[in-house]
């Protein structure tokens, strides 16, 4: 679950964005930016962990349907990922060239949708209803990437000097197939329940 959950949010695809759209702030502004934009990582994941079931039930929505659409979902980020490119599943380019113009960028867009995005939300929630106990481990398993990502963006000049344009589309990539497979799992569990004869 931890690596998916890395996999599905690839801060790696998300460190150009972060650099463009905080180059006008200074290195204050840019440590409270990364501050507010985990934050908010860790506060919407927290979230759809605890109130997703009781969100699905509001919306008469299945878990099979929930899979499947999640899945789905997941599998456009996936084939985005492999072009190393973002998905518009997370963000369109009229929102991005927008957030070039707020002066506060942690908690939209980059916060969500970029790092909180459909994907990342619709993990959690599958994963987490499995029972109380997994759903703990998704809970420390969000904080845990949420310091990750806290890392990686407070280095992101220097990692991004460092693997350089190259280095990080083959990252992204690799990533993309990883997170292409686990749609498929998505969409062939979500089936197996709505179509116990495809089990057999």
């Amino acid at each position: 679950m931890l690596v998916g959950l890395i996999v599905i949010i690839d801060p790696l695809l998300n460190l150009p964005t972060f650099i463009t759209l905080t180059e006008h702030l200074n290195g204050e502004e840019r440590l409270r930016c990364i501050h507010r934009a985990s934050l908010t990582l860790g506060i919407v994941l927290t979230i759809s962990v605890f109130l997703g079931q009781q969100i699905l039930d509001v919306l008469a929505i299945s878990i099979p349907s929930f899979r499947i659409a999640g899945g789905l979902l997941i599998m456009l980020m996936a084939l985005s990922m492999m072009h190393a490119r973002q998905s518009e599943t997370q963000t369109t380019l009229e929102e991005s060239a927008d957030a070039l113009n707020k002066e506060d960028v942690s908690v939209v867009p980059l916060g969500i949708p970029l790092l909180a995005g459909p994907g990342a939300i619709s993990t959690v929630i599958i994963d987490s209803r499995q029972s109380v106990e997994v759903s703990l481990i998704v809970f420390a398993e969000i904080w845990l990437v949420a310091g990750m990502v806290y890392v990686l963006l407070h280095f992101a000049q220097p990692i991004r000097n460092a693997l350089g344009t190259v280095g990080i589309n083959i990252a992204t990539r690799l990533m993309g197939l990883m997170l292409a497979a686990i749609a498929v799992e998505f969409v062939v569990g979500g089936l197996r329940i709505m179509l116990p004869g495809l089990a057999g």
